[in-house]
């Protein structure tokens, strides 16, 4: 059934492990069966059977990520007698599975369900919650279409709580099976509301029984398709929704957060979800509770859905978000990690890139097992007690704990920053700087394809979402405008904003073409203005939300800025204006608990603004004359270090000292700060 994944390459000289690990990541890659690290895979030997540890992905499992269990020790726990109680009967069961480790010494924790996957007598079993499969077990009459699909290849298993009582209820019902067909086991189980179980001894035979089961699921579904599964759409237009979004976004970012930073925040607006947010009968589809555990747990029993007004002020809107969680709180007991907009789309809450990732990809998969679900006759959600139990679940919580990580560290965690002429140079390294310490980083540059390809090594570095590229042409509003409703979409808006895009042709005042001075204006000058006019709402929400809360924007400026520059007043102009720009805006914007600072930094000699061989400030001021008697770029380079009592030039250290004083002073506002290793002193 996977699209994007290649089946592997199995070989027999493989060990079992070996063989388990490449099943494992070709159904852990695929979205379609796993999300959020979620799946179970085992293999058996005699003895022993290896099942993988709780909170690993599936994905990028490794052999040292399956527990080494004793199926003797597994068979005796599940004859025992556990204790009725819930809570002492999962303690338990823990205290058993951890003893049960042929490892005594092992820190692992072995996943909750070893117990059902030492039942079954095949050599392998794979545990996914397939969406398709999640359509039948999550619709009233599932029990009934499997048994006219599948008839006894496939057993129907009752939704019981996961753990000690799912493995009893297998067994029972395997115990049935054999007596009632006279065959050892089914192809796979299907699990109401908790995803499918398919055996094999081998990984052709694992594949083989899982597609043809999905394809007779897909192909019913498909024959009771209904465009409008949760009824008649009515969506928001295009303009209302761009503001709406730009405005619930920023305030749910400060209103759910428990902390100091400010929660991500995640927009989408994709057909599945619009089907259910645009739709008449959403909001009644989503009453009866949740679908599945995996919901429960990334993405909370219960959405709070929300009505946007068009015609209310941003004030009103966050008023009414802020008493709408409230409220939820009281009644669900947890604060909601998914908003529904009515006519707009879905915001997932966490306090990370991953965890909100996790929450939005668990729900829209929910929304397609919904769609299908009702489709095939009525939505089955998890009764209410179960419900309650996995929402208090220690086992859940470790789990996510475990997949979680220990979250981003370093200066910046938590934040949300944008940067502006980040492909490249100072902008580049700031970002990759902001990412290293732990914040989320939005890369803009009018090169479009540079800004995507840094940002993806980011991403790959720090984790998915953690960074990404954008187009943006600073001297265009409208193109401003555009990339920071893409971060707000992505992040839910931003804590810190780095005016940094900028260019530099040199030239006397006597030659320079005007054209050549008023392209220099419009980025370093008016750049700097569309910049902070498309910023500050989004910021300024967010303040609105949380007053005690204060954000950042900060320019990029120049010791140019600070003192003229010979043969070079275009730039000079434009960085001095624009801290006079920084001084009138840190005036005004302290009311929406918006800092404004500029930095100013001395020559970046190893960056492509000097050093570029061909359009590089060394090559321009060699070329204009700019340093009299010099004949080499050596020479020109030589001449402004001497410039500096530090005897070098600025590097992205020195600049990245500056912005975390700004950031972490929260008592500063218009001020100019240079670092320019004492080539220009205050006075």
């Amino acid at each position: 059934m996977s699209q994007e994944n290649r089946w592997p390459e199995f070989s027999a000289k493989d060990n079992p492990l070996e063989t388990l690990v490449k099943l494992s990541r070709f159904y852990g890659g695929d979205p379609s069966f796993v999300l959020a690290g979620g799946g179970n895979t085992s293999v058996k030997t005699d003895d022993v059977l290896y099942v993988k540890a709780s909170g690993c992905a599936l994905a990028c499992v490794t052999e040292e990520d399956f527990v080494a269990m004793d199926r003797g020790k597994l068979d005796a726990l599940l004859a025992a007698d556990l204790p009725e109680q819930r809570d002492e009967r999962e303690a338990a069961l823990k205290r058993g599975l951890l003893a049960a480790r042929s490892n005594a010494g092992s820190e692992q924790r072995p996943s909750i369900e070893a117990l059902l996957h030492n039942l079954l007598p095949d050599r392998f079993i794979v545990h996914t919650h397939s969406t398709y499969a999640n359509m039948i077990g999550c619709c009233r009459r599932g029990e009934e279409i499997a048994r006219e699909l599948f008839s006894d290849d496939v057993l129907w298993v009752r939704c019981v709580d996961p753990g000690f009582l799912l493995a009893r209820e297998v067994g029972r019902a395997l115990d049935d099976y054999r007596e009632r067909t006279g065959r050892d086991a089914p192809e796979a189980i299907l699990m109401q509301n908790h995803g499918l179980i398919v055996a094999g001894n081998a990984p052709e035979e694992i594949r083989e029984r899982t597609d043809r089961i999905l394809v007779a699921i897909r192909e019913r579904v498909g024959a009771a398709r209904d465009a409008t599964p949760f009824g008649a759409l009515a969506q928001l237009d295009a303009d209302d929704a761009r503001a709406q979004t730009d405005t619930i976004g920023p305030a749910l970012r400060a209103l759910t957060a428990a902390g100091p930073r400010l929660n991500v925040v995640r927009f989408d607006d994709s057909p599945r979800v619009l089907a259910l947010a645009c739709g008449a009968d959403g909001r009644e589809a989503t009453a009866g509770g949740p679908l599945t555990p995996d919901q429960i747990a990334f993405s909370a029993s219960h959405p709070l859905w929300f009505d946007p007004n068009a015609e209310e002020s941003p004030e009103a809107t966050v008023e009414r978000l802020r008493q709408a969680l409230a409220a939820h709180r009281e009644v669900t007991g947890f604060p909601p990690k998914i908003v529904l907009a009515a006519g707009l789309g879905l915001f997932a809450i966490g306090e990370s890139a991953a965890t909100v990732g996790n929450a939005r990809d668990v729900f829209a998969d929910i929304t397609e097992v919904m769609s299908g679900a009702a489709r095939l006759g009525s939505i089955q959600p998890l009764p209410d007690d179960m419900r309650r139990f996995i929402e208090n679940w220690e086992v859940e919580r470790f789990r996510q704990a475990v997949a979680a990580g220990s979250g981003a560290k370093g200066r910046a965690a938590g934040l949300v920053a944008v940067v502006t002429g980040a492909a490249q140079g100072f902008g580049l390294e700031i970002a990759q700087n902001l990412a290293r310490e732990g914040a989320c980083v939005a890369l803009l540059d009018i090169n479009e394809a540079g800004a995507r390809d840094e940002a993806a090594k980011l991403a790959a570095e720090h984790g998915e979402s953690r960074a990404i590229g954008l187009k943006v042409n600073v001297a265009d509003a409208a193109s401003v405008e555009a990339a920071v409703h893409e971060v707000v979409r992505t992040y839910g808006g931003f804590d810190l904003f780095i005016s940094n895009a900028g260019v530099l042709r040199a030239g006397s005042v006597k030659s320079q073409p005007p054209e050549d001075f008023r392209f220099v204006t419009d980025i370093n000058y008016v750049g700097y203005f569309l910049c902070v006019q498309k910023a500050s709402p989004i910021l300024a929400i967010q303040h609105l939300a949380r007053p005690a809360y204060l954000s950042d924007i900060i320019q990029i400026n120049s010791k140019s800025g600070l003192e003229g520059s010979n043969r070079n007043a275009a730039y000079a102009g434009g960085k001095f204006g624009g801290i006079g720009l920084t001084q009138s805006f840190a005036l005004e914007l302290i009311e929406d608990g918006i800092k404004v600072n500029s930095i100013c930094p001395g020559n970046f000699l190893d960056g492509p603004l000097w050093s570029d061989p061909e359009k590089g400030l060394f090559v321009q001021y060699l070329r204009t004359g700019k340093v009299p008697g010099a004949e080499t770029i050596a020479q020109v380079r030589q001449a402004y270090e001497a410039k500096v009592p530090m005897g070098r030039g600025c590097t992205t250290a020195d600049v990245m000292k500056a912005i975390y004083y700004v950031i972490e002073q929260q008592y500063e506002t218009g001020q100019a700060v240079p670092v320019t290793g004492g080539q220009v002193m205050l006075r």
